[in-house]
């Protein structure tokens, strides 16, 4: 009598298993989860940008910083910590790396003696006008499989969940 295709194979027999079905998990679970799918998203959105942003020795982090003081100039160590949710210890070698490499400049701030604003160098400037454009390009490379109208719906939906 043939085995059943549902029976374990014998001891020392392999399984036979539909082609292209052998790596593929059941993750209906996982997939009904917000957090699954923003990570899966994420992911590739980040291989985009590591690749795109490499030849600009930019990584996310500094990318959104440098964006930031780009359109606000002078903006606080404080203020930059609130808007990317970051711990200001992590944001001083962040600067000070920036500043190495002659992208941010420390000023005093007009309004408070106590602090500093940032703003970028005219090389900060240029470099960051020409990330922004690579950035908005890699993002619409990432999302190609979705509309304009389903992009802007799925940014609207998760900053419903951060904002």
């Amino acid at each position: 009598m043939p085995p059943s295709p549902k029976s374990a194979p014998a001891k020392g027999e392999q399984a036979v298993v539909p082609q292209g079905k052998q790596d593929r998990l059941d993750a209906r679970m996982l997939e009904t989860l917000v957090g699954y799918n923003a990570r899966r998203a994420w992911l590739i959105v980040s291989a985009f940008f590591a690749e795109r942003m490499a030849p600009y020795g930019l990584k996310q982090i500094d990318f959104s910083v440098l964006s930031l003081l780009a359109h606000n100039p002078g903006a606080t160590s404080r203020q930059l910590c609130n808007a990317l949710d970051i711990l200001p210890p992590n944001l001083v070698s962040l600067v000070a790396t920036l500043d190495s490499r002659g992208l941010i400049e420390r000023r005093p701030h007009p309004h408070d003696g106590r602090a500093v604003g940032l703003h970028l160098t005219a090389a900060g400037e240029a470099l960051v006008r020409e990330a922004e454009q690579t950035v908005i390009q890699l993002e619409a490379d990432a999302s190609a499989k979705l509309t304009t109208r389903e992009r802007e719906t799925l940014i609207r939906l998760l900053q419903k969940i951060y904002f």
